[in-house]
């Protein structure tokens, strides 16, 4: 009489030849050849600024008007890193940290009394603005549209001096404003491979923030283009553009401020 397998064997080959068949599967897997497993660029923003800031303070309203400041280089930094094949993390930092002289104008009220008055603001304006979202990608041959989520960290602050004539009197007032907040996050983005060292890619992201001490929203946008000399190593060309806009309600103050430019990084990818 022949020997039978027992049953309990049976289920152990057929877990064991899943499991290879399954693991085989995952090992042959790759991503879209648009993508990239892990990476890391770094680089800078090179951009005129467009600032309009308005606030009540105890020397009178500060109301710079709409301001251009001179062109300037930010540094930026961006990562990614793909959780499986076809969903993963995004990460973007970018600061602007520079002097700010705008003219003052305007009118309020403080405790009850009228004032008005015209001058000069000698401030430092610091923007901090750092992005994290879990994106999924649609596709899986040379071009691919991702969808993400996820949270945004802002920070803003002006300290300086304002001087100038306030009510008819000369003077000046040490002024101060800081502030910073996390939002929800919404980004879009397209990637696509023309060749095995070439690749464009467009990004979009929103950030709004409702209630709290300070509101407002941020838009962003990009389209760049990589080349890749070595495997690991690519240069990345990129235009971008962002709309800032802040109200801090104890205050009723608000900063506008836009940022547009050409960028250029050098990207690591793994």
């Amino acid at each position: 009489m022949p020997l039978r397998t027992p049953p309990a064997r049976h289920a152990i080959y057929a877990a064991t030849l899943l499991a290879l068949s399954t693991a085989s599967a995952i090992a042959l897997a790759e991503p879209s050849p648009a993508l990239d497993r892990a990476s890391l660029s770094v680089g800078a923003f090179y951009t005129k600024p467009k600032i309009d800031y308005q606030g009540d303070t105890n020397y009178g309203r500060i109301d710079t008007g709409s301001y251009k400041l001179d062109n300037v280089t930010l540094p930026r930094v961006k990562a990614s890193l793909l959780v499986g094949d076809s969903q993963g993390l995004d990460f973007d930092y970018y600061r602007y940290d520079k002097n700010y002289n705008p003219s003052l104008s305007g009118a309020t009220n403080f405790n009850g009394q009228p004032l008005s008055g015209n001058g000069q603001l000698n401030a430092k304006l610091k923007l901090d603005l750092a992005n994290l979202a879990y994106k999924w990608w649609i596709g899986s041959g040379t071009s691919v549209f991702g969808v993400g989520v996820g949270a945004a960290y802002y920070s803003a602050s002006l300290k300086g001096t304002a001087s100038g004539v306030l009510n008819g009197v000369a003077g000046n007032a040490a002024y101060e404003e800081k502030e910073h907040a996390y939002a929800p996050l919404l980004e879009l983005g397209w990637r696509q491979q023309l060749s095995d060292n070439v690749r464009i890619y467009a990004d979009a992201s929103g950030i709004k923030k409702n209630g709290g001490s300070i509101q407002g929203h941020i838009y962003g946008g990009a389209l760049g283009v990589e080349w890749y000399p070595t495997k690991m190593v690519g240069i990345v060309a990129e235009y971008t553009a962002h709309k800032i806009s802040l109200n801090r309600n104890r205050n009723d103050s608000d900063l506008n401020v836009r940022l547009q430019g050409p960028a250029a990084y050098v990207k690591v990818r793994f």
